[in-house]
C-alpha cells in the first residue's frame, strides 16, 4: 500500500490540540489562551492530582459530564501530574502573561484610574504586556484595557509549536466530553505535531474526496517510520460516496445537525456553523463531510462558541472554502477575541467581518448580518451575528441561539426584511452559568448569585413565538439544540422528553402548526426545498 492511490477514510477524526488540550477559538488567541492555561487547565489538573477519585465519582453522574472533571481513571494520576509539572515548567511565558492581566486589572481598579488621565499608568503596566495594550475610559470614566491582538499574534505569546492534531478513526458516536480532559500519550492514536496553518493538512484532507499515493502523503506530512502503520490504517482504497448536488431552480436548505445548514441554489452554496458528524455506518442517519459540495462559496459563523465554530470540522474543509464570513469584532476586549485573526492565523484565506445590517452580495441574492442579542451572559461581546440569506427570491433567517430579550428589535428587523420564508431558531433555554464558559477569563471570582443569573440562554417558547409573530415566517424550524448523538463530546447534552428545551420546542412546533405554518424540531437530517419566487431578483455576476 505504498504507491497505489488511496483515500482518507470518512470516519477519521482530526482532533485539534493546543498544549495537549482540545483546541477551540479561545485557545488560539494569545491572551485568552494564556488565561485558560492558567485558570482552567492547570487548576483542573491540580484538582485531579489532589483528589482523583472525586473526578471519577463525579463523572458517574451524567449531569456532571460537562463539568471541570478529568475523565481518566485514578491509575493515570501520575501521568496527569507529569503533564501539570510540564505545563508549569514549559509554559512560563503564557503563565506570566495571565498573571500580568490580573495585575493590570488591579492597577485599573485603583484611585488613579477614577477619571484622571491614564497616561501615568502606562508605567505600571506589567512588563509582559508593555506595548501590547491601550488603556481607555468610557465616557463615564470606567477604565478598561484594549489588547492589541494583531500584534500579540506576532509576538512570542503566539506559539504554533503548541498546536498538534490527533488522528484516529471512530466506529460510533460515543466520544467523551473533550474540553475538561487533556490528551495524554496514547499509542492507539496518531499525533502529528504540525501547526494548524500548515498546508500539509489541506493535502491530507483533500484525500477524503480525491485519491493520492500513500507514499506521497507520507512525505508531505513528514510521517516518521515508526508512525507508518498507524498512518496507513487511516486510508482505504474504497472510493468515497459523492455528494448529491442540488440542481433545482429554487433553494435547498439541508440540515446537517445542530446549527449546521447548507443553503444552496444551483449557483451558490452557503454553509452555516459547520459542526458535522462522521460517516461510520452506525447510529442515527446523518449527512457527513461527503455530502458537502466540491467547493463551498461561503461559510458563515454566527458566534464564537465551540459548538458553532469548531476547528475539528473547519480544518478538514479549509481546502474547499472560498470565503468565510464572521461577525465584526469588538476590538481587543478579553472576552471577545477576533475570529478573523484566529482563522487567518490558522491558515484560512478570505476571512471577512460583517457588521450589523451590512450585506455581502452573492450570486442570486445577498447575505446580511442582523443583530444577535443574549446568550453571552451580558458581556460586551460583538462577535455574534444572525444572518438573513436572500437567494433566488427566497428569504431565510439563521437566528442561532438568539435570546429575545428585546422584542422590539424584531419589529425593526421586519420593517427591513419583510415577511420571511424560513426561520431557523434555537431554543436552548437552559444554558450554563457565565463561569462555565467565561470563568477562566475573569481575574476575580463572580458571586454565585450573579453567576447563576447570567447564563448562556437562548429563547424559550414565549420569546420564540414572539419572534415568529414579528418576523412572520412561513416555515419555522428549531435547530441548534445540540441533541444529535455525535455532538455530546462538545455539548455534554443528553436530553430526555422532559428536558425543558425539548418541552419548549414542542410547544413552539404545536403552536406554529396550529396556525397553519410548517414547523419541526429538527433532528438528524432534513431537506427543505423552496421553489424560486416569481419576483426573484436578477442574478448577479
Amino acid at each position: 500500500m505504498t504507491n497505489q492511490l488511496v483515500y482518507l477514510k470518512p470516519n477519521v477524526v482530526a482532533e485539534p490540540l493546543f498544549n495537549d488540550w482540545y483546541a477551540w477559538a479561545y485557545l488560539i488567541s494569545p491572551v485568552t489562551a494564556a488565561m485558560y492555561v492558567a485558570n482552567f487547565h492547570l487548576k483542573i489538573m491540580q484538582s485531579f492530582v489532589s483528589a482523583p477519585q472525586l473526578h471519577v465519582n463525579a463523572l458517574k453522574n451524567p449531569e456532571m459530564i460537562g463539568g471541570p472533571y478529568i475523565n481518566y481513571p485514578t491509575e493515570r494520576v501520575n501521568d496527569v501530574r507529569s503533564m501539570m509539572q510540564k505545563t508549569i515548567r514549559d509554559q512560563t511565558t503564557l503563565l506570566e502573561l495571565a498573571k500580568s492581566v490580573a495585575a493590570l486589572e488591579k492597577v485599573l481598579a485603583g484611585e488613579e484610574a477614577s477619571g484622571y488621565s491614564l497616561e501615568p499608568l502606562y508605567a505600571k503596566v506589567p512588563a509582559p504586556l508593555k506595548g501590547y495594550v491601550e488603556l481607555l475610559y468610557d465616557l463615564n470614566n470606567h477604565p478598561s484595557v484594549r489588547f492589541i491582538e494583531g500584534l500579540l499574534y506576532r509576538s512570542p505569546y503566539y506559539d504554533q509549536t503548541l498546536q498538534s492534531v490527533l488522528l484516529f478513526p471512530v466506529e460510533g458516536d460515543d466520544r467523551p466530553f473533550v474540553f475538561s480532559t487533556p490528551r495524554l500519550d496514547d499509542e492507539s492514536r496518531l499525533r502529528l505535531r504540525t501547526p494548524f496553518a500548515d498546508e500539509s493538512w489541506d493535502a491530507l484532507f483533500r484525500m477524503r474526496f480525491s485519491a493520492d499515493s500513500f507514499e506521497r502523503i507520507c512525505e508531505v506530512c513528514h510521517i516518521e517510520p515508526a508512525q507508518g502503520d498507524s498512518f496507513r490504517a487511516l486510508f482505504t482504497e474504497s472510493e468515497p460516496r459523492r455528494p448529491d448536488k442540488f440542481e433545482g431552480d429554487g433553494v435547498r436548505i439541508r440540515y446537517f445537525g445542530h446549527a449546521c445548514a447548507l443553503i444552496e441554489s444551483k449557483h451558490v452554496s452557503i454553509l452555516s456553523d459547520p459542526v458535522i458528524g462522521y460517516e461510520h455506518g452506525r447510529g442515527l442517519p446523518r449527512f457527513s463531510l461527503n455530502d458537502l459540495p466540491e467547493s463551498i462559496d461561503y461559510v458563515v459563523i454566527t458566534h464564537n462558541h465551540a459548538d458553532h465554530l469548531m476547528f475539528e470540522t473547519l480544518l478538514p474543509l479549509r481546502h474547499k472554502i472560498k470565503n468565510i464570513i464572521v461577525p465584526k469584532n469588538n476590538g481587543g476586549s478579553l472576552a471577545d477575541p477576533s475570529l478573523k485573526l484566529a482563522l487567518r492565523h490558522t491558515g484560512f484565506q478570505n476571512v471577512f467581518e460583517i457588521d450589523e445590517m451590512e450585506s455581502i452580495p452573492v450570486n442570486g441574492g445577498a447575505i446580511t448580518g442582523l443583530p444577535f442579542l443574549g446568550e453571552h451572559c451580558d458581556l460586551n461581546i460583538r462577535t455574534k451575528s444572525i444572518y438573513h440569506v436572500q437567494l433566488e427570491g427566497r428569504s431565510v433567517v439563521l437566528a442561532a441561539d438568539s435570546n429575545n430579550i428585546e422584542p422590539e428589535l424584531y419589529s425593526h428587523l421586519h420593517s427591513l426584511t419583510g415577511d420571511i420564508d424560513v426561520l431557523l431558531i434555537g431554543l436552548e433555554c437552559d444554558g450554563a452559568p457565565m463561569s462555565w464558559l467565561y470563568g477562566p477569563l475573569a481575574t476575580k471570582p463572580l458571586a454565585r448569585r450573579n453567576d447563576q443569573s447570567r447564563r448562556t440562554n437562548a429563547s424559550n417558547y414565549t420569546m420564540s413565538i414572539d419572534i415568529v409573530d414579528r418576523l412572520k415566517p412561513k416555515q419555522v424550524y428549531i435547530y441548534a439544540m445540540g441533541q444529535e448523538p455525535w455532538l455530546t463530546y462538545v455539548t455534554s447534552i443528553k436530553y430526555t422528553d422532559e428536558s425543558l428545551p425539548i418541552r419548549e420546542a414542542r410547544r413552539l412546533v404545536d403552536e406554529c402548526r396550529g396556525r397553519g405554518l410548517a414547523a419541526e424540531l429538527l433532528y438528524g437530517t432534513k431537506d427543505i426545498v423552496l421553489t424560486p419566487a416569481a419576483s426573484a431578483a436578477v442574478r448577479g455576476a
